[in-house]
């Protein structure tokens, strides 16, 4: 086994059988979510009065939209709003690193709100870059497993979204659902979480993710 590196004070340990694992906290990410099978979307514009996953600060500001697509595909185009055939009309569109695929195998349109991982609904964790480059299994679309030592429960996952390079330890709404963390009271990717070291991650590169009988796509950066 070799050490990977350490963020926060948690080491990210690569073993011998290939897997990574490391102990961290748990934060919500709500990226991915637009209401693909009903549920919240992570952001809508001030008009829109539905429930969201988190509150749109969190996504940017005009100019500087990182959290959601934009029609230019850059930070400073204008957010792309769910269209009456979209899943979640007057919702932004939120996007997660990995990039799901039509029926037929072929890439969905940017503007697609079901070309991301439904953070509402999929068990799915963030990783930070460290892991993407260190090893040689391909990470985004692997299985992984999220165990919380609190509650004893464990759930598979698919790595979905690459975070930034200080934080480890983020997870789905879904996940923190399915492992009994909590999530925030008014928008549930906006509080929460757990503190380190309770959560427990174990990431399999190279393995693809199989959740609900849905096969994840193994994607490089």
């Amino acid at each position: 086994m070799r050490i990977i590196g350490s963020i926060q004070g948690n080491d990210i340990i690569e073993d011998d059988d290939g897997s990574v694992t490391f102990s961290a906290g748990a934060t919500i990410d709500g990226d991915g979510a637009n209401g693909q099978l009903g549920q919240l979307p992570c952001y809508a514009p001030a008009c829109y009065h539905e429930p969201r996953l988190d509150v749109l600060q969190n996504a940017g500001e005009p100019g500087n939209w990182y959290g959601v697509v934009t029609d230019t595909g850059n930070e400073n185009g204008n957010p792309i709003v769910q269209k009456q055939t979209d899943p979640c009309l007057g919702a932004y569109i939120s996007a997660t690193s990995l990039q799901l695929l039509d029926k037929d195998g072929q890439p969905l349109p940017d503007s697609s709100p079901f070309k991301y991982v439904d953070s509402a609904t999929v068990p799915f964790i963030v990783v930070p870059p460290m892991i993407i480059e260190a090893v040689q299994g391909i990470v985004l679309g692997c299985r992984c497993l999220v165990t919380n030592s609190q509650t004893g429960k464990t759930t598979e996952a698919v790595v979905a979204d690459i975070g930034p390079s200080n934080h480890l330890g983020e997870i789905s709404a879904a996940c923190a659902k399915a492992i009994g963390v909590s999530t925030g009271t008014n928008y549930p990717a906006n509080g929460g979480g757990a503190l380190p070291p309770t959560i427990g991650y174990q990431l399999f590169p190279g393995i693809a993710a199989v959740i609900d009988g849905v096969t994840y796509p193994l994607q490089r950066c």
